[in-house]
C-alpha cells in the first residue's frame, strides 16, 4: 500500500493542526496505520496508532488527551487531529501502514512498518 500524509504546517503554541494519511494502491482493510514523528538529530518516534477496525488505539503519553487518531476505511484515510501543540511537537510526521499482529508493543515499534509515507513538516512557533 502506498501512503501519502498531509497536513502539515506552521502553527502557533496552543494552535492546531489536521494531517491526513491517504492509502492508495491496495485495499486498506486489515492495515493497522500509525503516525510517527521525527525531529532534527533525534530517532523517529512513536505518536499514535489505530488497528485496522479501530478497535486499538494507542497513543505516545505527551500527547494524550491533545491528539486524537481516527480512521474512515471507506475513504483509506487516517486522520490525526492535534490540538493544544506545543514547540516539542515541532517534528516531521510520518505515517505507516502495517498488517498482522495488534499486540500493542508491535503497533508502537517503527521496525515492524511495512510502508510509510513521505512526511509532513509540523512546526510550533513559542
Amino acid at each position: 500500500v502506498q501512503l501519502q500524509a498531509s497536513g502539515g504546517g506552521l502553527v502557533q503554541v496552543g494552535g492546531y493542526l489536521r494531517l491526513s494519511c491517504a492509502a492508495s494502491g491496495r485495499t486498506f482493510r486489515g492495515y493497522h496505520t500509525g503516525w510517527f514523528r521525527q525531529a532534527p538529530g533525534l530517532e523517529r518516534e512513536f505518536v499514535a496508532v489505530i488497528s485496522w477496525d479501530g478497535d486499538s488505539i494507542y497513543y505516545r503519553d505527551s500527547v494524550k488527551g491533545r491528539f486524537t487518531i481516527s480512521r474512515d476505511n471507506a475513504k483509506s484515510t487516517v486522520v490525526l487531529q492535534m490540538n493544544s501543540l506545543k514547540p516539542e511537537d515541532t517534528a516531521v510526521y510520518y505515517c505507516a501502514a502495517r498488517m498482522g499482529s495488534v499486540r500493542e508493543e508491535i503497533l508502537r515499534s517503527v521496525r515492524y512498518y511495512s510502508s510509510w509515507g513521505q512526511g509532513t513538516q509540523v512546526t510550533v512557533s513559542s
